[in-house]
């Protein structure tokens, strides 16, 4: 991890050199004071707070800032932005998916995007985007960037293990930025080649290659907001705490709420994970292991074995020691399994009180009895963090809330499988759109295949500006 480094450096990187991940040397901690003068801020107005605070003036002002954030939110259907319904037996539902693509991803992409094309129009550069998705980053990145002139965006998805219509929501994207990649493999498998890609320093200078990923820390403190604003919205007074359940699966979401508490916001969090529960082995007993291959599940976003954002909460809760954390990723590396040290585990404790893992079963069971005593039907990932709800039947005592990450349209099979008689057919339009896509097959040298499009890229890029400069 280096140090020293301005936010648009960051955001304009993938990985750091050495491998790591990116955070702030510091966090800033909020008095009660300060808290109660958010309580009743606006969405967009948290995001501006939670971003100024990482962001110096100097490298965007606060007119400028405030402007990006409003113009890139105004495409969400919704004026709050994040709406909450309160179901029966104390469910309450934060909806955090009325953005472009019905997924909670849209909220820091949408930012994140708008922060991209900030500086590329002020530096007259361009980029390429270089995206894995397991079902909805992937739809939220492009949509951020669909059409830029500054920018193309390569992205791969895991053909067969997202659901019919999370990938026509991508493929049907099919303006020229945007070269998307179905790949025969899952998630985890199609990160390795990008992983490759960024470990080539002077591959990614040439080509000014950078993720918006969870990797990136311009989304993780743009998800910071939905936080406070959860929090603001759930709790009785500012200054009690709130429980938040956080389906999770590469860990940037929880991430975001840790950093939150770290800052002073008085949360503690469930990390709900699907049957790939590395991340609920590693929250709860400190064993961080890749275990098996990655089992498909009603859940597809959360079908991962290497949540990389595990790296930034052992920064987190091992009191941000750079070295050890390093020493710790070295050896997961090599071994595929580290254990995390006692006094990172009794920290992390403070603020991820438990982890729960939902089977297939679980998830569909969860989703029906949310719609038979509400008429409310939930994702399959939302239903992981309600499943928990109704297994810890008995009053936690303080005010909870569900993290809803996407609309139930965006999974019709997973509705049907578990027998809510609601036909999710929003986004049926999507069948009959024209659909742009190319193969990565199996036995393929995926690496070497997108390296080719990348120089492509690059060098299409030359050859228009040669003929501008011509013109």
């Amino acid at each position: 991890m280096e140090s020293g480094l301005s936010f648009r450096d960051v955001l304009f990187a993938g990985y750091a050199k050495d491998g790591g991940l990116y955070v702030p040397e510091e966090f800033p901690k909020l008095t009660l004071d300060e808290l109660k003068s958010m309580a009743h801020t606006s969405y967009p107005g948290l995001v501006f707070e939670m971003a100024r605070k990482f962001i110096s003036e100097q490298e965007i002002s606060s007119v400028q800032l405030k402007d990006l954030i409003d113009n890139n939110i105004k495409k969400f259907t919704t004026p709050e932005v994040v709406e909450i319904k309160q179901l029966n037996g104390e469910l309450n539902i934060v909806e955090l998916f009325h953005g472009p693509t019905l997924a909670f991803k849209d909220l820091a992409l949408s930012v994140v995007g708008g922060l991209l094309n900030f500086y590329l129009k002020e530096n007259q550069q361009n980029i390429t985007i270089l995206v894995g998705t397991s079902g909805d980053t992937g739809s939220s990145a492009l949509m951020s960037v669909r059409g830029e002139e500054h920018t193309d965006i390569v992205v791969l998805l895991p053909h067969g293990r997202c659901t019919r219509t999370q990938e026509l929501q991508m493929t049907t994207i099919i303006d020229d930025n945007v070269h998307i990649y179905r790949v025969e493999g899952n998630s985890d498998e199609l990160d390795e080649p990008i992983k490759k890609c960024f470990h080539d320093e002077s591959f990614v200078a040439n080509h000014n290659l950078i993720s918006i990923n969870s990797i990136n820390w311009g989304r993780v403190m743009v998800q910071i907001a939905h936080y406070f604003y959860s929090y603001f919205r759930l709790c009785g007074e500012v200054g009690e705490v709130v429980q938040l359940l956080v389906p999770t699966g590469a860990a940037g979401n929880i991430t975001a709420g840790c950093i939150a508490q770290k800052m002073g916001l008085p949360i503690t969090m469930v990390a709900t994970v699907n049957t790939n529960d590395i991340v609920a082995r590693t929250l709860s007993c400190g064993d961080f292991s890749v275990k098996g291959e990655v089992v498909k599940s009603l859940a597809p976003a959360m079908d991962i074995q290497v949540p990389y954002n595990i790296e930034r909460l052992l920064y987190l809760f091992t009191d941000q020691d750079r070295q050890r954390v390093r020493c710790l990723m070295e050896e997961f590396e090599r071994e595929n399994r580290v254990r995390v040290p006692e006094d990172g585990m009794t920290s992390l404790k403070q603020t991820v009180v438990e982890t729960f893992v939902a089977s297939d079963d679980d998830i569909k069971s969860a989703m029906r009895r949310v719609y038979e005593e509400n008429k409310y039907v939930v994702c399959p990932h939302t239903a992981v963090a309600a499943a928990y709800h109704y297994y810890q039947n008995e009053s936690v005592g303080v005010p909870r809330g569900v993290l809803a990450t996407a609309t139930p349209d965006k999974f019709p099979e997973a509705v049907a499988e578990s027998e809510i008689p609601v036909r999710m057919d929003s986004l049926q339009h999507l069948e009959t759109m024209p659909t742009k896509s190319m193969w990565m097959r199996k036995g393929e040298d995926w690496y070497g295949i997108l390296r080719t499009k990348i120089e492509e890229i690059t060098d299409r890029r030359k050859s228009k500006s040669k003929e501008i400069k011509k013109g």
